[in-house]
């Protein structure tokens, strides 16, 4: 039987010890495979009398020829009745052995488990915010600007037109690199510019050229022309403004939502999603709070060793989304001015409290017997296989099924948790399964 101790910092000893049948089946296995290498004078190797291999072979080379046999089976036999999951690889370290028994410590960081104070009485803060008719209408001019019509303009521009120019600037009146530009689209008062560019174009019509004279932000990204005065000379090619359809039922099918004919149509379409939209928002909120309150009611210390690990799977996961926009990790350090260590130390926070919140999860789901079936995690593999056009084989190659089933255990542990808490604050949950008998 094995005797496990561990320390706060979830870093522990697993003992146990291999005798009877089990021990001197692996000692004769052991001396099998041993006895024929042994060089006996005046003999092939195999060939020498037992009781000459005997006396050459120390039964300390059998019996640890036996151990480093079978150890990782023995250790992981051992690890799975105590329950543990190793976040370290084991470190052996061997104890006695004689023809009897063989003594084993193995030395490891496990995942630790958490102690979750009342969960069950948690209470779900949603506050959702209500639609008015002032945001189905901000929402209909959104729509409206989307739909809306660029028509060229003879007069001067103002503040909201779109001007068409090309331009150069120059410091010190010599051109700067990408300062310089063609057939550009500019809005007056989005602030895209450098400020103070924008303004000067007011009153400018198709045409005509303007110096802009501007000054560069100290904290511009290209250093030698932060601060810096400079000098855009520009050409107007031409002015537009945007003009805005009427909100008719022709403006309500071109939008083309489904089912929607007419204005009365679109303003409930709109409605609604601003509704589900608020609702979302709503939730999300409530959801973050809900489980901040369930880690403040949670006391576990977290093994460096999994905050690390968190760490670099964000950092892989900024990485990946940095490589899909072409842009290297060298490159976003350069642009952020951080080094590798202080890249990574951003992430340190938001580590901690993803792993005290999957901790608190575990912890809840051992507290009501809730464990991943076996066909749940096959199904979440599958699912993974298809969204990746990979084999449930090849997905195993790289996922273990263990965390799989780990995921899926604190999903619905969070579930019953959400429940628990609306019907603490009295929101009224509908249960699919019941509705469908209903229907039945």
């Amino acid at each position: 039987m094995a005797n496990w101790t561990v320390n706060e910092k979830s870093e522990g000893e697993l003992k146990f010890t291999i005798e009877g049948d089990e021990w001197k089946k692996a000692c004769k296995k052991a001396y099998n495979k041993l006895a024929p290498k042994v060089q006996v004078q005046g003999f092939r190797p195999g060939k020498a009398p037992k009781a000459m291999i005997d006396k050459l072979l120390p039964a300390t080379a059998i019996y640890s020829e036996a151990m480093y046999d079978n150890i990782n089976k023995w250790v992981m036999k051992e690890i799975e009745n105590e329950g543990l999951i190793p976040l370290t690889r084991p470190e052996l370290i061997p104890g006695n052995m004689n023809a009897d028994s063989c003594e084993i410590t193995v030395k490891m960081t496990v995942r630790p488990e958490a102690e979750v104070g009342d969960y069950k009485a948690l209470k779900y803060e949603l506050e959702v915010e209500e639609v008015t008719d002032d945001d189905v209408t901000a929402e209909i001019d959104r729509l409206r600007d989307r739909y809306a019509d660029m028509i060229v303009k003879e007069g001067e521009a103002e503040n909201g037109d779109t001007v068409n120019i090309d331009y150069v600037g120059y410091k010190d009146d010599v051109a700067f690199e990408g300062g310089e530009d063609h057939g550009h689209d500019l809005v007056l008062g989005s602030n895209t510019f450098i400020p103070g560019f924008e303004e000067q174009l007011i009153g400018t019509k198709a045409g005509d050229e303007k110096e802009v004279n501007v000054t560069f932000p100290e904290n511009y990204q290209e250093a030698s022309l932060a601060g810096q005065p400079a000098v855009f000379k520009v050409t107007v090619n031409e002015v537009k403004f945007k003009q805005l359809p009427e909100v008719d039922d022709d403006f309500a099918q071109d939008v083309n939502y489904p089912g929607v004919e007419n204005v009365e149509q679109l303003k409930e379409h709109v409605r609604k999603r601003l509704e589900d939209n608020k609702k979302n928002t709503a939730e999300s909120v409530a959801d973050g709070k809900l489980l901040e309150e369930l880690r403040d009611i949670t006391t576990v210390v977290i093994p460096e060793v999994m905050i690390e690990e968190e760490v670099q799977n964000q950092v892989n996961g900024l990485v990946n989304q940095l490589q899909s926009y072409g842009m290297s990790l060298t490159s976003y350090l350069q642009m952020t001015g951080l080094d590798t260590d202080g890249f990574k130390n951003q992430f340190r926070e938001q580590a901690e409290t993803d792993v005290k919140t999957r901790l608190a999860l575990e912890a809840v789901a051992k507290a009501e017997g809730m464990k991943a079936t076996p066909e749940e995690i096959d199904e979440e593999m599958q699912s993974l296989a298809d969204m990746y056009q990979m084999s449930v084989d090849q997905v195993r190659q790289y996922v273990d099924p263990n965390l799989v089933a780990l995921d899926l255990t604190n999903g619905r542990a969070y579930e019953f948790v959400k429940k628990l808490a609306k019907e603490a604050a009295g929101i009224v949950t509908e249960d699919p399964k019941e509705e469908t008998s209903e229907e039945e």
